[in-house]
Order: C-alpha cells, then structure tokens, then sequence
C-alpha cells in the first residue's frame, strides 16, 4: 500500500498535469493555469503605455507579483511530481529530466528573473531583457487544447520532406550570391563586394520578400533576378505544400477518432511448437509474452482451445498469435539479401561482418526455416538475409513492412 505522502503527492501531480473532464480540481486548475498566463502577457504589454502605467501601474504590478507567485509555485509542485512525470526513472534522475527538458526550462524562467534582481542589484537590466522569455510558457496552453497541437503533429511528421526543402532552398540561395555576385560586381563593387554579399538579395528574392535595398542593375544581372523570382515561387510552395497536405491529413486523423472513431485490426500470425521449445510445459499465464501480444487459441490436433491462464503447452500446439499491427504512417524498409557462394558473408560468423554500427540483422532465413540470429550464427550458401540498414547494398531487394 502507498503511504500517505506518496498518495498526496501523485494526487498533487494529476492536479498539475492536464486534468480528464472527470477531474474538476485538476480542470479548474488547468483554466487557473491558462488564464494566469494570458494575464501576465496581457499586463506585460499594458505596462509598456506612458498613461495606462501612470494611472494602473500599482494593480498591474500586484497582478503580475501574484502571477509570478503562482509560476513559482506550480515549478516547485512539477518537481516534486517529476517522478510520477518519468516513471521509469528514478527520482533524482527524473527531476534532472524534468528540470532541463524544454518545458522545465521555460516553467523556470518565468518566474527567475525577477528574483534575481534581489540578490544580484547590479545585474537588473540584464535580467529584465529576460522575462520575454515568459512569453514561451504559452506553450502551456498547448496541451490544453488538441487544435493548438496540430502544428507541432504536422511538423514532427514531415520533418524528414521540410529539411530536404530547406536544404534546396540554402542551395539555390548560395548559388544565386555566387551567380549575382559574377554580373553585378563590376557594375555595383560597393553592394556586391564579394561571393556572399549577394546573400541577402537571394533570401529576399527566393522567399518573395523582395526589399528592395539591393537589386541588379546590368540587364544579365535583371534576367537573372527575374528567373530566380519565379523559382522563388515555386520553391516556397514546396515547405508550404508539405504542411498544407499534413494539416489536411492529421484533421482527417482527428476528425475521424472523434467523429467515427479510430478502427485498428488485430494481426494473426500462427507459431509451431516444436519439442526443444522453451514453451513445451509451460503455463499460459507463465509465459514471458511482450506487452501487447496475446495468445488468440491453441490448435492442438484437431481441437481448437481456448487458451486460458492454466492451459499447458504441449509440442507439436499451433499457437496463434495476436498483436496490434505497426503504425501505416511509420515506415521500416528492410533489404534481402541471398548469400551465393562468393559472397563476403558466407561461411562467416555474424559477429565477424564487417558491417556499420547502423545495419542490423533481423532475421535469416535457411530452407523453410526462420532463425533468429545471434554473434555466434554461421551464414551459409542459400541463406536469405534480412537486414535493416541505410546502406546500399548490390543485388538486394527492398521490403517495406
């Protein structure tokens, strides 16, 4: 049984932490929460106008002093709460995690920096030009509201298509200096005055900005301008489109859990108890099963069982296997390779491959059989191998799970 202080404390951290619609202290905390900060900013920029600040200056600062009490104290009740935050870790570990982590940075420097001034007089100025940082903790709000996290979904998913379109971008926009840099130098030593000088011209012109305070004046120069301008176009419809197409999708997502729910099938697959498995007299319930795979029936002979808890498995059972399947959006491209006789690998021991720290093994299949390698596995002629690695590999075919 838990004793009363950790009890308090995991109470403590479901009230801190985004709250159910069931938990109407933790929700109203939630709205506390939210509300406060908008507040905060809200004052913040009041506090910037000559006549508001002479009239209000006394109630915007006691507004802000009672907000700034609130952020220091929700940060002292998140790391108290930051092991419940990381189960998985142990405490101290889990209030270092919690305390560096982006989130724990930005909770601290909402309310720091105006303690510092307390203890360090001299060092005022400085420390002001750091409460903008406050203005970041409306990521709190974040998790409030699913919509505000859409942004966050659509960028983490197409990471991989938005670099490749900055890095074209970077490409073109160090090309176009170098190429503008060429016409217009002769004409205009003083605006171009060397290889990356043009730097600024091409963002403006690869982006459309277009600002104006640097332009070609030699017809090449002009020609050239006008071809980088259309490509500029094109060029930002690319990271634009990316993100158009993930909104689109991840509201299809969303709007499909909410509205018609989220369908996901079971897969099956059969396994054949051989008489050397570790299985063989073993109990269901005893059975070291990863999390989230269940035994669906046992086949044995011609009867067809139910496998509860108590059930012995027998050599020569068909056990089918049920796991939810792989995520569609998450793709895993794994290459085959068959071993002929004059391949590097044949007749070696896994453990001696002379492979990247990058490819992995996954599975070897001899004959009809399908092996689970391990360091000491000697690949033959014949073997089909299944590895997963960046590499190019000659005369491999790809296979996409």
């Amino acid at each position: 049984m838990e004793k009363k202080s950790v009890r308090m404390r995991r109470r403590i951290f479901s009230i801190v932490e985004v709250g159910s619609d069931f938990d109407y202290v933790s929700r109203a905390y939630d709205y506390l929460n939210a509300g406060l900060i908008i507040v905060n900013l809200i004052v913040s920029i009041l506090y910037t106008y000559e006549g508001i600040r002479e009239s209000f200056g006394f109630w915007l600062l006691l507004i802000e002093r009672i907000s700034i009490a609130f952020f220091a104290l929700d940060y002292v009740l998140r790391v108290l709460t930051a092991r419940f935050l990381y189960p998985e870790l142990k405490e101290f570990h889990a209030i270092r995690r919690y305390m560096f982590s982006f989130t724990g940075i930005v909770d601290l420097l909402s309310f720091l920096p105006y303690c510092l001034p307390v203890f360090f007089p001299a060092g005022t100025a400085a420390f002001r030009l750091l409460r903008i940082v406050r203005i970041f903790r409306l990521f709190r709000i974040n998790a409030y509201h699913d919509s505000l996290s859409v942004i966050t979904a659509v960028i983490v998913n197409k990471r991989q298509q938005l670099m490749s379109s900055v890095f074209i971008i970077l490409v073109l926009m160090i090309a176009s200096s170098l190429c503008m840099y060429s016409l217009e130098h002769e004409a205009q030593p003083e605006v171009f005055t060397n290889a990356f000088s043009g730097i600024w011209w091409a963002a403006s012109t690869l982006l459309t900005v277009g600002y104006g305070d640097i332009y070609p004046i030699t017809m090449l120069g002009k020609l050239f301008g006008i071809f980088i301008s259309f490509l500029g176009v094109g060029m930002v419809a690319i990271p634009t489109g990316i993100i158009s197409a993930g909104f689109v999708d991840q509201y299809s997502t969303i709007k499909q859990r909410t509205e018609y729910g989220y369908e996901s099938h079971m897969r099956f697959i059969k396994v054949f108890v051989n008489p050397n498995d570790k299985w063989v007299g073993k109990r269901v319930a005893d059975l070291d099963l990863p999390e989230g795979i269940i035994i669906a029936v046992i086949k044995r002979k011609e009867d067809i069982m139910i496998p509860r808890g108590d059930v012995i498995v027998q050599a020569e059972d068909s056990v089918v296997l049920g796991a939810e399947p792989f995520d569609e959006h998450e793709k895993i491209m794994l290459k085959e390779v068959v071993l002929k006789k004059k391949h590097p690998w044949t007749n070696m021991r896994i453990c001696d491959l002379d492979i990247s720290r990058h490819t992995v093994i996954v599975l070897v299949k001899r004959r009809n059989k399908a092996l689970i390698p391990n360091g000491n596995m000697k690949l033959r002629e014949g073997d089909n191998v299944f590895v997963y690695t960046q590499r190019h590999f000659l005369n491999a075919n790809e296979i996409q799970l």
